[in-house]
């Protein structure tokens, strides 16, 4: 069950971690570090993804709906 709510709300996670790749991928070019996670961008990126993405279950699970 925990499987298929998972490939359920595969969209957020990946949304989630190319917007953060793009968003402050542009922000650390102009030379602000602020924020990042070990100084790592894609270290960063992963783990809002990965925090989005136990929303995603989470909220699907209770719902019921396809998030």
């Amino acid at each position: 069950m925990i499987a298929t709510l998972a490939l359920q709300s595969i969209g957020i996670p990946a949304g989630t971690f190319l917007g953060i790749l793009i968003g402050l991928g542009m922000r650390r070019r102009s030379g602000k570090t602020d924020g990042l996670i070990g100084g790592s961008l894609l270290l960063t990126a992963l783990v809002a993804a990965a925090v989005a993405w136990v929303i995603a279950i989470i909220v699907n699970y209770f719902i019921g709906a396809s998030a």
